[in-house]
């Protein structure tokens, strides 16, 4: 009986050539697991595995949220809590909360009224702020390596960077290494938001074009009804995954930002890579399966930290659209067919370190795997492209 397999050695060796060489037209979309990735030590503030994640998943976020509020909102949103079952995480508690608010007028519910349910649902989202701004690194960490690699080649097209995250790591990436790039906003005092520059590519390739899908840390509303960028990683004027984002993606900024997102994947010749991102989010998945059907010229490789099994959401687009690859630790959905991986034979000798840099032990008691949907392991892929030969740490060698 014919078995199917999918060889990484193959996949990974037509990557790095795309990479290298700066022609093809390359998109990023960075999810909540990136800066998940990088374990934080802030007692010595240095990257440790003994550390904590730099900005935690949605589990880590609750916790974090619910302990960082008074027992008066706990109490409340134990409440809400027991209502919607199943441990429900600080999204979809937000979302209930903000329901209320908008439903409960002079009325009490749970001992709120509509007015007190919007207070509750700014300190929540306070609390989210505050949780999701730390500061870059000082020391090299992923974020400063894809900047480098971003940087570090003469390119045909802009790199442009797609996140739904809040927080302003990849904007401190760029400025510490002097690179430069371009959000959407213009001006130095309050600077605003220009639609009309999403929308042309005026700009030099050798700008970025970062993207922040559902808001960012220093958007505020200016009292005029548009948005202005830079004040503070105190101001949440953000979008936060509730049962309001569809409504508030369809105004300025966002609908601007969904629309760039649309108009990259619908270009031809495009490949998207993303990290971090569990495709969850319905709204960005939505847009990235309507642009594939729309466009088989154009390529998504979704590198999935899990196992395929584990990765439901993202196979369920690859498995009806040819032009989109899953690549998980276990194995791989390639042309629509889900496979484990196989490594083949070595085509030179000097294969054996480059493949040490995506496929390894993440953890000395874990098996070998693919590794890139590691956030880590991803941008150190990126960065060592640049490099002629690739020097893989002892720890990380493996025997086939």
């Amino acid at each position: 009986m014919e078995i199917t397999v999918h060889n990484p050695d193959r996949y990974m060796g037509d990557l790095r050539q795309i990479l290298a060489q700066g022609r093809k037209r390359i998109g990023l979309l960075i999810g909540a697991g990136a800066p998940a990735s990088i374990q934080y030590d802030r007692k010595i503030q240095r990257i440790s595995s003994k550390g904590e994640p730099l900005i935690p998943t949605i589990n880590g976020l609750t916790k974090k949220v619910l302990d960082s509020l008074d027992a008066k909102d706990r109490k409340v949103i134990a409440d809400i809590s027991v209502e919607l079952g199943n441990d429900p995480n600080i999204e979809m508690i937000l979302s209930r909360v903000r329901s209320f608010a908008g439903i409960v007028g002079s009325s009490s519910i749970h001992g709120c009224d509509g007015d007190a349910f919007d207070k509750l649902a700014g300190r929540i989202c306070g609390a989210i702020g505050a949780v999701v701004n730390p500061s870059l690194p000082e020391e090299r960490n992923p974020y400063t390596e894809l900047a480098a690699w971003i940087g570090g080649t003469d390119r045909w097209h802009p790199i442009e960077i797609f996140t739904p995250n809040y927080d302003l790591l990849m904007e401190e990436a760029f400025e510490r290494l002097e690179n430069p790039f371009f959000d959407g906003f213009s001006g130095s005092f309050q600077p605003f938001f220009d639609p009309s520059s999403i929308s042309n590519d005026d700009l030099p390739p050798r700008w970025t074009r970062l993207w922040k899908l559902h808001g960012s840390l220093g958007w505020a509303e200016n009292g005029a009804g548009g948005i202005i960028s830079g004040q503070g990683r105190t101001a949440t004027n953000l979008i936060y995954p509730d049962h309001l984002k569809y409504d508030r993606i369809q105004k300025l900024p966002f609908t601007a930002l969904f629309d760039r997102l649309r108009k990259f994947l619908t270009t031809p010749d495009t490949l998207l890579l993303t990290c971090g991102f569990s495709y969850f989010d319905a709204h960005i998945s939505a847009v990235i399966d309507e642009s594939l059907a729309a466009n088989p010229a154009g390529s998504v490789f979704a590198f999935q930290y899990g196992n395929l099994s584990e990765e439901k959401s993202s196979c369920v687009l690859a498995s009806k659209r040819p032009n989109m690859s899953v690549y998980s630790k276990d194995g791989a959905m390639i042309n629509c067919i889900d496979a484990p991986w196989r490594l083949g034979e070595l085509p030179n000798p000097d294969w054996e370190v480059i493949r040490g840099s995506f496929w390894g032990q993440r953890k000395a008691d874990d098996g070998n795997g693919f590794l890139l949907g590691d956030f880590m392991a991803f941008a150190r892929f990126f960065s060592l492209t640049h490099a002629e030969q690739v020097v893989v740490p002892e720890e990380k060698e493996t025997e086939e």
